[in-house]
Parts: structure tokens; sequence; C-alpha cells
């Protein structure tokens, strides 16, 4: 019990610290330090095998934190950088826009303001496969579709509260939070999106898209009627997107080439090609930049773009990847402190069921990234955790990764401190705290038939 109380009293100097908008990488890798350190102190469990150990156990914890970074750089952060050196090459070329802008077409003519909320959101669903992340998405959607539905009829918050949750999951081989899902599961990231993520995500996005169509209109009618102001100053500022930038519409397919590169040649389909999702991010940055030397017919241009490819690899490192690090870090030091292997014996006593456990789980991802404000915090900190609690549940360890990895978009939508969020509330002029109530309704929702999915199709 000595564990638990320790790593309880961690964790709950981490979530204080988190609160207090401290950096999580920060955080998260003291956390680690700390109870590696604790660790030894007890001697509850070898930091690293004999072969990897310097002889010492005090220098063995930081012999420990090399392991993960190297790791992790060679595997899925390599991954993870090359998919946002990708996006940032996407983003500087203008093609993320000439997609949004394709896609957002029906938009203009449509009449009906409640049947462009469901456009709109119908649209910010499939877009959300091709730009992974969600601020990005955001801005993007703020740039095209949100100036078409104000002009249709719908109010500002109404408008901005659809562009939130149109990344309310992490779906997609191109989803960082999804690759680490199916990596630690041993999955394809492919066969892990079609065999197990659209099966638990799809009645869910059905269902937040109809909560929609009635909780807006009624958030409506009752900030109308008690007179709450929803409104703040608009800060164009946040907006870094350059929308004076025109490109050729067939720029438009350049984002959706590594989707479909990462499916069609993936073990699913069986082609007998073989082909990762860094070799297809490469090869897609070349083939967009052959784009822009025939648009342009400027060699110098095109060949000092591709520094954003590499400028967008480091944001992923320094965003992304040293978040997934810091936070297994902290992981392995819950796991060799012992707090995990009490944990789970706490639960498997009090003879829990799977479907108990899974959805204790969804509740416990929906309140870190609530929390956080962060889906990729919450859970970059716990995935390392589903393999071991699967072995004692005797299930394959996707299906605690599945609830885990998808839970956490969920309470990352219902966050006012949320980046994407608060971004493009500003932009707007609204409330970022009432673009997280106006999205709770529908989100909640959407969780219950997400985890009933989980139940049905899975358990």
């Amino acid at each position: 019990m000595l564990s638990l109380v320790i790593a309880l009293i961690v964790t709950l100097g981490v979530g204080y610290m988190l609160y207090k908008k401290y950096k999580p990488q920060g955080v998260l890798f003291a956390a680690g330090i700390i109870l590696l350190f604790c660790a030894a102190i007890f001697g509850t469990s070898n930091i690293v095998t004999a072969k990897q150990s310097t002889g010492t156990v005090w220098l063995d914890i930081f012999v420990a934190a090399k392991l993960l970074f190297s790791s992790r750089l060679a595997g899925l952060g390599l991954t993870i950088m090359s998919i946002g050196g990708f996006v940032r090459y996407m983003e500087n070329c203008g093609a993320n826009k000439a997609l949004v802008e394709m896609a957002a077409f029906p938009l203009k003519h449509v009449k009906s303001p409640m049947l462009i909320m469901v456009v709109a959101y119908i649209i910010g669903q499939i877009i959300d496969l091709f730009i992974p992340s969600h601020a990005g998405l955001g801005l993007l959607l703020m740039l095209t579709i949100y100036p078409i539905m104000v002009a249709g009829g719908l109010s500002k918050l109404t408008a901005v509260t659809i562009i939130a949750t149109s990344k309310f999951t992490d779906i997609g081989p191109l989803s960082s939070n999804a690759i680490l899902a199916a990596t630690t599961a041993g999955l394809d990231p492919v066969t892990y999106f079609i065999k197990y993520q659209l099966y638990a995500v799809l009645p869910a996005i059905v269902v937040v898209g109809a909560a929609h169509y009635f909780a807006q209109p009624w958030w409506e009618k009752r900030e109308k009627k008690f007179n709450i102001n929803v409104f703040t100053e608009a800060d164009e500022s946040e907006n870094q997107l350059d929308s004076n930038k025109k490109v050729p519409a067939i720029y438009a397919v350049l984002p959706m080439l590594p989707l479909f590169l990462v499916v069609i040649f993936s073990p699913f389909f069986h082609t007998g090609i073989k082909l990762d999702v860094v070799s297809a991010m490469i090869l897609s940055t070349i083939v967009a930049m052959v784009f822009e030397f025939i648009f342009t017919h400027n060699a110098h241009l095109v060949l000092n773009d591709i520094m954003k490819f590499f400028e967008g690899m480091a944001k992923q490192f320094r965003v992304v990847v040293s978040l997934i690090i810091s936070a297994e870090l902290y992981g392995l030091g819950l796991v060799k402190i012992g707090a995990i292997d009490s944990l789970i014996a706490l639960a498997t006593g009090c003879s829990f069921s799977t479907h108990i456990i899974v959805l204790v789980i969804g509740l416990i991802m929906v309140m870190c990234a609530f929390i956080m404000g962060s889906g990729n915090a919450a859970f970059f900190a716990f995935a390392s955790f589903a393999p071991k609690i699967a072995g004692v549940l005797h299930v394959d360890s996707v299906l605690i990764l599945l609830p885990m990895e998808l839970s956490a978009g969920f309470g990352r939508c219902m966050s006012p401190i949320t980046a994407a969020i608060v971004a493009i509330a500003s932009i707007a002029g609204v409330s970022p705290f009432h673009v997280a109530k106006r999205c709770a309704i529908p989100v909640i929702l959407g969780f219950i038939v997400h985890m009933l999915a989980i139940y049905y199709y899975f358990l």
C-alpha cells in the first residue's frame, strides 16, 4: 500500500501543477524521476535490466530515461515528427486551405441555417482524417467555413462550437494518439483505424451531430432569455494562417495523399506492397514539391521551403514527442514503484468485470483530458499501462487502449483551457467557457454511445 500512497501523493502534485498551468513535459518528467528515486530507495524492482545497468541503481535511473529517449525517437517519435513536417509543409504551400475550401464549397449553396450547421459538422469530421492537429484544423475551419456559417444565419458561438467538436476524437492513421495506441497494441495504424476505431466512433459521430441540432437552438433561446453575455474581445492575431495566398484547386489532393498511400499499401488490403507512415510522408512531400515547382517555376523557393518540413518535425518533437517521453517516464516510475501492480491487484480483488473497468478507464481519461486541456497529455500518461491491465483481465490490449485513446478526445472538447478552443474562441470574440459549455451535452451523449459501441462490438 505504501507504493499506492506515494504514487497518489505524486499524482496529486502532478494534477495541481498542471492545473496551475505548468508545462506538462516538465511536470511529468520530474514526477517520473521522483518516482524512480523512490523505487530505488525502497528497492521495489530493478530500474533497468542487469545487462543495461551501470552498476549503481542511482545512475540506472538516468539510463532508463535515456532508453526511453532512444526507443521513442527512433520509432514512434520519428513517425509523429514526419507527420508534423508534412502538415507544416501543407500549411505553407496552401494545400490544407485548398482542401478545406473544396470541402466547404457545398455550404455556399445551402440556405437553411440548421442545414448549414449539419453540413459544416460533417465536413469537419471528414477533414479531421487529414489534419491531425486539433488547433490546426480549428484555425483552418475558422478561416474558411466559419464565415459561411455566420453569413448563413448561425450565431458566432454556435459556429465556433461546431468547429470545436470537429475533432472530438483522435481517429485515423495520421493521429499521434492513434499511432501510439496502435504501436502499443502491436497493430498497424491502418488496421487499428479500420477494425477498431471506426466501429467505436461512427455511432458517436452521428449522435454528437444530432445532439448539436437540438442542443444549439436550445442554448440560443436560453442565452437570449437570460441575456447572457457570451462575447469577449476578438483577437485576429490568433489566426496565423495566410488567408490571401491563392493556390490551384488541384492542391486539395495533396493532404489526402499520405492517407491514401498508407491505407492502400497497408497489410489490411494485402496488396503485396508495404509502405510505412514515415515513407509515405516523405514521398508525399516530394510530390508536393513537384506540384510547387510546376505552378511556381521557382526552384529556389521550392528547395528553400523544404525547411518548413523540418520546422514541422522540430515542433512535433518539442510539443508532442517530448510529452510522450515525459509521460512514459512518469508511467515507468509508477510501474517501478509497484503502484500499478497494487492498483491492479486491488481492482481484481474487488472482482470488477471487464465492462466496469473499461468504463472506469474511459471516465478517468475524460477527467484527465478535461483538467489538462489536452488529449495527448492524458493518453500519453496512461497508454503504457494498458498491456498490463489487459493481461490481468485476459483480454487483448487494444480493448483497453481503444477507450483510453478515444475518451481523451471527449474530455478535451469540454475543457475551456484546450488550446484549440481558446484559439478559435478568441478569433470569434466569444468566451471559451461558453464554447466548452455548448460542447458538453453533445460530447457527453457521444461518450455514452461510444462506450456502448465498444461493449457491443468488442466486449
